[in-house]
């Protein structure tokens, strides 16, 4: 009976439930994983049933996903946006309200520019595993969409990739080095 014991201990582990992430629906089982973008990167746009979908084709948050490849071919504008970067609580997805200015200022310029589109690229700080942050990555780049999309933006100009640590702005091992590298990146996307 103790041996029994230790092996459910053993194979059920620790759970942690993060603070402060935003829910993102189970989904439907579905043969595909959704597609790897550039450099192996987890490309959320397109995921019909994969992390970001369920069977009907929309996103985890009932938004629809954009069809893959809908903006391929398009110009990447990292400046044009790169002021209204938002930044992200450790182990958090939950846009802070300092942060809600930069997130409308995006919508705003999107609004005023029909022919455009965004791509919402989230970051995490270097702690937690490759698997994990890549999985926060993509739940920060959801917000920001859903929050877009909230504020009057067609869902189809939203793209998402989770870039998960792989990209810090601060090489550092410090707090203040981690505070810089867990954000949202806004990258302006023109048609050709």
């Amino acid at each position: 009976m103790a041996v029994g014991l230790a092996l459910s201990l053993v194979s059920t582990g620790c759970k942690h439930r993060p603070v402060g992430v935003t829910a993102i629906p189970k989904r439907a089982p579905q043969a595909g994983a959704g597609d790897i973008g550039q450099g192996g990167l987890l490309d959320t746009t397109g995921m019909n049933g994969g992390l970001n979908g369920g069977n009907n084709g929309s996103g985890a948050t009932g938004i629809a996903a954009n069809p893959a490849g809908s903006h391929a071919g398009w110009k990447h504008d990292e400046s044009t946006l790169a002021a209204h970067t938002i930044h992200f609580a450790y182990d958090s997805s939950v846009i802070r309200s300092g942060d809600k200015a930069n997130v409308a200022a995006v919508a705003d310029y999107l609004k005023g520019n029909s022919s455009a589109a965004v791509e919402v690229d989230g970051h995490c700080d270097e702690r937690g595993t490759d698997e994990y942050n890549r999985s926060l990555g993509e739940r920060r780049a959801l917000a920001v969409r859903e929050a877009l999309v909230a504020l009057g933006v067609e869902a189809g100009r939203v793209d998402t990739v989770t870039f998960g640590r792989d990209h810090p702005v601060d090489p550092g091992h410090a707090e203040e080095a981690h505070a810089k590298n867990r954000r949202g990146e806004f990258i302006l996307l023109t048609p050709p």
